[in-house]
């Protein structure tokens, strides 16, 4: 987004005192970068381009969440092989000692 800055360098006093020169002020419109002067997100609809970033931002969460989850099911299948693992390597030793039959 371009924005220019306009500082004021001289005085009102010496503007004001020359009639050829009279100082040009109009009232500007403040914005917060990304605002587009629709309703705010919190009390109205907004307009499409609100609705368009929203739902990218939406899906976008929803794309990271996804992949997490992929990454803790593919933990949690690791954990289970290795707690099988486990068991079977437990039931093996027990068998080996000979004093119950199992």
């Amino acid at each position: 987004m371009f924005r220019q800055t306009l500082t004021k360098t001289t005085s009102l006093r010496g503007i004001a005192g020359s009639p050829s020169r009279r100082a040009f002020t109009t009232t500007v419109r403040v914005m917060a970068a990304g605002d587009t002067g629709a309703p705010p997100k919190t009390g109205g609809q907004g307009d499409a381009f609100q609705k368009r970033e929203r739902a990218s931002e939406d899906y976008a969460i929803r794309q990271r969440e996804r992949e997490k989850l992929l990454e803790l099911k593919k933990k949690l299948a690791e954990q289970q092989g290795h707690l099988q693992k486990l068991s079977d390597h437990i039931d093996e030793l027990t068998k080996e000692q000979g004093g119950e039959h199992n």
